[in-house]
């Protein structure tokens, strides 16, 4: 059978991969790079400006402590060179995967009309089609938006802006100011409601006061204006600087309209299977709303392959783990499926502790934090914010665990990798067990 995805994100790249291990006729069609936000705007881009920071923020710590004398002089253009070489050589290495199993990769728009689907003047025949379009930033209806970036334009940046006004409050808008806050802007986050609401009181404040201390944070505001060189808040603040926004994104679903039933976010609807209401049309990540994760939307462009394959498979969602890309990495999950009241809730809060990248770190009190809640009736974990340099391996595991619906007594036989996992230990095994 014949197989189309269109859009190589995450969710398409993976999906096309995965029909392809499965020795079906796959066409993968991108309109730009293949990858898609994730390498090319979104995570990779944040993650690689972020080892930077990291770099950055430990040279200053030595610098303080008086046994590292150095001077940095930060070239922002050639980060932004390096980084674009890098995507070059990944994208080749992506292109390459895909065709590895058989894959035809074209490049260009692909639309959707009375069910065919073309590039240009080239018309593909299929049996299956996975719509995998994914998403681009939400702006907002905010008079003069036009001046202000978005995660698009940051390699387009041919300096660090002196000043900065964040648009948002969520992961993305937190992870923004810590890069320029820690290459030197002056940074302020403008959030309509409240700032990383998903995070814990305790863990929050940590963020605040260990890991952006010098961000301004601005809750329950509004922005009235924006101008090149300056924002105006609701309340007629005027704040100098560079406007970026981070207010979400909305789905890139133009090319499926009127072909399959939409939401009222004009996300593409999907069942559990990632099954449209057309027959043999599917669709996976952003562009169908949820979690907008790269694993999330790995996961569901698998799924929708497997079954495009026709080998019957569900996607779920629970206890799907997230982070925040910050100089400490800040990590979370909760069990959607659980509401405890206090009765039936523990909760064990416990500083970090002296692992990798964290030990230089003590002098100063600022090793990390993890805060669990436990189901006390049966004996297992409902909730994790955790900050520490493995809090991205270490809430994976124990996200699993709640995924699975382990008993916390089966965690016993852990054997942790000194002192990489030594979190790990110290929460379940040592606090609870």
């Amino acid at each position: 059978m014949k197989n189309i995805v269109i859009g190589s994100g995450p969710a398409g790249r993976l999906g096309s991969l995965e029909l392809g291990k499965l020795g079906e006729d796959v066409t993968l069609i991108e309109k730009n790079h293949i990858a898609g936000t994730c390498l090319n705007e979104g995570c990779m881009v944040v993650c690689a400006l972020t080892d930077i920071t990291k770099f950055i923020d430990e040279n200053n710590r030595f610098n303080n402590y008086g046994f590292l004398k150095s001077q940095l002089d930060i070239s922002y253009e050639k980060i932004v060179e390096k980084i674009t070489e890098t995507q070059e050589k990944l994208r080749y290495l992506n292109q390459l995967e895909n065709e590895s199993v058989g894959n035809k990769v074209v490049y260009g728009e692909a639309k959707i009309e009375d069910g065919e689907v073309t590039v240009g003047n080239e018309t593909f025949e299929w049996d299956n089609l996975m719509i995998a379009t994914g998403a681009r930033p939400f702006i907002p209806d905010i008079k003069g938006a036009e001046f202000g970036l978005t995660n698009k334009d940051i390699l387009k940046l041919d300096e660090v802006p002196e000043k900065l006004n964040i648009i948002g409050g969520g992961i993305i808008a937190c992870e923004i100011a810590n890069i320029y806050a820690t290459l030197g802007s002056e940074v302020n986050v403008i959030a309509r409601s409240k700032f990383l609401k998903d995070l814990g009181s305790e863990t929050k404040s940590y963020v605040l006061d260990k890991i952006i201390p010098h961000v301004n944070v601005m809750e329950n505001t509004d922005v009235a204006e924006v101008f090149k060189d300056r924002v105006v808040t609701g309340d007629g603040d005027e704040l100098e600087g560079v406007a970026f926004f981070a207010t979400g994104r909305v789905p890139n679903s133009e090319i499926a309209k009127g072909f399959v039933e939409l939401n009222s976010d004009n996300t593409i609807k999907v069942n559990e299977m990632m099954q449209t209401s057309v027959d043999n049309v599917y669709a996976a990540g952003d562009v169908t709303g949820g979690y907008q994760l790269t694993p999330v939307a790995r996961m569901e462009g698998i799924t929708a392959a497997r079954n495009m394959a026709r080998y019957s498979n569900k996607v779920t969602y629970n206890c799907i783990p997230q982070t925040l890309s910050l100089n400490t990495e800040v990590s979370f999950v909760k069990n959607e499926k659980i509401d405890l009241n206090d009765d039936e809730k523990a909760t064990i809060a416990i500083p970090g502790i002296a692992g990798p990248g964290a030990f230089w770190k003590i002098l100063e009190g600022n090793t990390g934090y993890t805060e669990i809640d436990f189901d006390k009736n049966n004996n297992k974990i409902n909730r994790i914010n955790s900050i520490s340099p493995s809090s991205t391996s270490d809430v994976a595991y124990l996200s699993y665990l709640m995924r699975m619906d382990y008993d916390l007594d089966d965690y016993g036989d852990f054997l942790e990798i000194h002192p990489s996992t030594d979190t790990n230990y110290k929460i379940i095994k040592n606090l609870w067990l």
